[in-house]
């Protein structure tokens, strides 16, 4: 099945990453990664910026109130959803200026978990961690190229998650006092189509992957298998989720990173499709 895409925003960023719904914030927000900035879609399609620091990877609601924005090498956390709140820093997880936080997400039980990678892309170079209560992070996955797309099934017990490099999404088991276990492939991407980027995962248990390179999103099924596409008119795509009030529209986010805007104008802009299936509640953290 082919979905068609239209757009949302201009081309209003460089390396557009991570879009996330929530109700408590009125809508659409995401990140603008490499420039430090937290985008908020308003009610009349304008757009604000909110500028955090050399890097904004991840943002995510809190459980009690506020947000949480991973940074280049922190975590930043404010107790109000208003996109200007004040931050403060849990402090610098790791003090090597070649690795920088990548996407993330929430588990269910509110755990929060952050991928990094090298700003060369050096393979093996990045980590999936986890959060503790304090924020301090753990190391749940080592060897990470890019770590990326984060999300889980409709009842909690699967994860799937991407590291670009291998070009593959993987599925592990989930439970709350074990964690992840049990990794193992879910679906592969021919490197042709593109490289797996941000996901997301609807309430019929689809996964929709964003593809690298690829120009497309693509919805698997339960079981691994191709079943829909979105075709974007930008090469770079980064990331997806499920919005709007009933959760029935799917935003998909671009890059320009490497792109000649002459030849792809709307790199870097926001893109919706309304895919005829609904989405999750986006998972918050108890950070």
């Amino acid at each position: 099945m082919t979905i068609t895409a239209y757009t949302v925003t201009d081309p209003v960023a460089e390396h557009g990453e991570g879009p996330v719904w929530s109700a408590r914030w009125g809508g659409l927000r995401w990140v603008d990664m490499l420039a430090g900035d937290v985008l908020a879609l308003g009610p009349g399609g304008e757009v604000r910026r909110r500028h955090v620091g050399a890097v904004a990877a991840v943002v995510r609601p809190r459980v009690s109130g506020g947000y949480v924005v991973a940074g280049e090498r922190e975590l930043l956390l404010t107790d109000s959803d208003d996109l200007d709140a004040p931050l403060r820093s849990l402090g610098e997880a790791w003090s090597d200026p070649t690795v920088r936080m990548n996407d993330g997400g929430c588990d269910p039980d509110g755990r929060f978990y952050i991928g990094s990678m090298a700003y060369d892309s050096a393979p093996g170079r990045g980590a999936l961690y986890v959060a503790g209560p304090e924020g301090g992070l753990s190391v749940v996955l080592s060897g990470v190229t890019v770590s990326n797309g984060f999300g889980f099934s409709p009842d909690g017990r699967l994860a799937y998650y991407a590291d670009t490099a291998t070009g593959q999404v993987d599925v592990f088991d989930y439970d709350r006092e074990g964690g992840l276990s049990g990794r193992r492939p879910f679906a592969i991407v021919h490197p042709r189509h593109g490289a797996p980027d941000g996901l997301t995962v609807d309430a019929e248990g689809g996964v929709w992957v964003a593809l690298w390179g690829g120009g497309a999103v693509r919805r698997y099924d339960a079981g691994g298998q191709l079943d829909a596409v979105i075709s974007l008119p930008a090469r770079q795509v980064t990331a997806v989720t499920f919005g709007g009030d009933d959760l029935d529209r799917l935003f998909v986010t671009t890059s320009a990173l490497g792109v000649d805007r002459a030849e792809q104008p709307l790199a870097g802009s926001v893109f919706a499709a309304d895919p005829g299936v609904r989405g999750l509640p986006v998972l918050p953290t108890t950070l």
